[in-house]
């Protein structure tokens, strides 16, 4: 969430920056509303003023009939105040609404644009392996060789879920440890987060927990939600604290499930295990100062370089433009994998992203640190995948597979599976 003052001080920008994302807010509306909650506060602060001043006059010896003047005024003082309360709460609520529908500014280097496509790469790392046979894609290898079966899963669970089988699960579980064996030589504190939110946390984080658009899983009455991504829990660990300036920043990684709707994914970039309802991910959160976003933005983006460089899974890094950097995000870095199973000669598909949210998120949860000053300020929220474990085994499978059917093990991952090699089944 913006600061309604920095919205009315800077509104041309927000406006210009609302329509360079793709997405419907009133700024003009939020500034209005802004306006009217300031003076009905300024008018609520004047009548308590009057309401005092009645009081202390009560105090003093008085002729019966100007007691009785007094008592009237002072009964009619609280009726006003009373129903301008009522208003002002009225107010509030439609001004926090509105206000939540702005998003964040984003960086004065994000690309303009609104569909993915319009991503500017700035980096390749690897080179797309030069098969000698026509690689197939994960679907095809890893039905081939008994590691998945969506087929009983739409049968049990419905379409776009999956069992991992045999070798997959060992696969799943050393891209885990591989992954946050990494992060911890980076200082980061490990969790293994709850799967389930209260919708207010989700809102914090910039989620919409509720309509058609939303792309979350709601618990019918319970006001709780499946987390899409560990950001959520993460993110909400110190919603309504103020952390000591001297610990900042926070490393923290946590490890859950991921549920989403997927509502309206389709066609062939989406089969298989690349856009599911259901997947493990390991995610990096940061809690840290303003001045200090940037330069951590650009750590999770290496580190992020590092796990799959060690993979030694081709990719490139894109800086994702206004259109496809959703609200919360100033900047968004991607991580797209070569998958040379996509499509009919191979294709880059999203591995993983990371977004420096600045203090969008921190002012909806209201985590703030005690500044030098002795103010209290917001501090500054990073989120990014280390691993999401389902997009990660498409890289890896179709990168590593062999003319004969079988799957070649990354060496960093062999001592967490304890196998080189996923032997074709035609052996």
């Amino acid at each position: 969430m913006l600061d309604y003052r920095f919205i009315k001080e800077n509104l041309d920008a927000v406006k210009k920056n609302i329509q360079d994302r793709n997405m419907n807010a009133d700024a003009d509306l939020v500034v209005e509303l802004f306006d009217k909650r300031t003076a009905l506060v300024t008018h609520i602060q004047m009548l308590q003023q009057r309401r005092n001043d009645n009081a202390k006059a009560m105090k003093g010896k008085l002729a019966p009939e100007e007691r009785q003047r007094l008592i009237e005024e002072g009964k009619s003082i609280k009726e006003d105040i009373a129903a301008e309360e009522k208003h002002l709460a009225e107010l509030e609520s439609q001004l926090e609404t509105e206000g939540r529908k702005i998003p964040n500014m984003a960086h004065p280097q994000a690309p303009i644009g609104s569909l993915d496509t319009e991503n500017l790469e700035v980096k390749r790392v690897g080179t797309p392996r030069n098969f000698s046979f026509k690689p197939k894609d994960h679907v095809q290898l890893m039905q081939d060789l008994d590691l998945v079966d969506f087929d009983a899963a739409t049968k049990v669970s419905g379409n776009k879920f999956y069992y991992l089988k045999n070798e997959a699960v060992f696969l799943e579980q050393a891209l885990v440890m591989y992954a946050l064996n990494i992060l911890r030589k980076h200082g980061f504190t490990p969790f293994i987060t709850p799967d389930v939110a209260r919708e207010e946390i989700l809102q914090g984080i910039g989620f919409n927990p509720r309509g058609n658009e939303s792309n979350v899983y709601t618990l019918e009455g319970e006001q709780t939600c499946l987390v899409a991504t560990a950001e959520i829990t993460l993110g909400g660990y110190h919603s309504s604290e103020i952390l000591p300036k001297a610990k900042l920043p926070l490393y923290y990684c946590g490890l859950s499930h991921c549920f989403r709707r997927e509502a309206g994914a389709a066609g062939q970039f989406s089969k298989g295990l690349y856009r599911v309802h259901q997947f493990t991910k390991l995610e990096m959160f940061v809690y840290c100062l303003p001045e200090q976003s940037d330069d951590i933005h650009e750590k999770l983006r290496l580190i992020e370089e590092e796990i799959f460089s060690g993979l030694g899974i081709p990719f490139r890094v894109v800086d994702t433009c206004t259109g496809d950097l959703g609200a919360p995000a100033y900047r968004k870095w991607d991580l797209e994998a070569w998958m040379p199973g996509r499509g009919e000669n191979g294709d880059w598909g999203e591995v993983t992203s990371t977004s420096n949210c600045t203090d969008f998120q921190s002012r909806r949860l209201n985590v703030r640190y005690k500044d030098d000053d002795g103010k209290n300020k917001y501090v500054h929220m990073l989120n990014g995948t280390a691993v999401a474990v389902s997009r990660a085994l498409v890289a890896v499978i179709e990168n590593y597979q062999n003319e004969d059917g079988s799957i070649t093990v990354p060496e960093a991952l062999v001592p967490f599976c304890g196998f080189e090699k996923i032997p074709s089944k035609n052996n």
